[in-house]
């Protein structure tokens, strides 16, 4: 009578964590669907971002980096393909806001050193909300045993370390010193 039990709780926990990973990756899904509208915006906004900057390193990187994000677009879309799904974007809203308050900066900001500060400033808070996306979806991905899609996944994560730590050079190096000397 106990072995029964134990089958039967068994199957139980077993049923249980198929309809979990079913809703994961119903989560994994919409996540890809949010973190790839955001890419697509970005291929927007970072021309902007490199014609509002001064620094001929600030706007090398984020030219370079466009080209990364216009390449991260195209590795979504082979998780996508992986997944055996169509490639759909779902606006994400928190990258809308990002985007909005970097144009908000560089409105709102005197031509120079101040201005390329905030568009780093901007720049490093996009990175990381990439870096947190991907993170996430190569954890689940994993977790779902989509490999192939894990390894895509921590590659464009790499990536957006990579865009971060850039960033963080350049403020670090000349424009956060220039903008700290610049006059009211």
């Amino acid at each position: 009578m106990k072995t029964t039990k134990s089958k039967s709780h068994a199957n139980t926990a077993t049923a249980e964590y198929a309809i979990e990973e079913s809703k994961l990756l119903k989560l994994f899904e919409d996540e890809l669907k949010d973190i790839y509208w955001a890419e697509k915006a970005l291929t927007k906004a970072l021309p902007k971002m490199a014609k509002n900057a001064t620094s001929q390193e600030l706007i090398d990187a984020l030219q370079s980096h466009l080209e990364e994000t216009e390449e991260q677009v195209q590795k979504v879309e082979q998780v996508f393909a992986i997944l055996g799904k169509k490639p759909v974007a779902k606006k994400c809203e928190a990258m809308d806001g990002l985007i909005k308050e970097a144009q908000e900066i560089m409105e709102s900001t005197d031509e120079g050193a101040m201005r390329d500060a905030g568009i780093i400033s901007a720049g490093q808070k996009v990175e990381h909300y990439e870096i947190a996306t991907y993170g996430t979806l190569r954890t689940f991905a994993r977790t779902l045993g989509l490999n192939d899609a894990a390894d895509i996944l921590e590659e464009i994560l790499n990536e957006e370390k990579n865009a971060d730590q850039k960033l963080t050079e350049i403020a670090e190096s000349t424009i956060n010193i220039q903008a700290a000397e610049e006059e009211e």
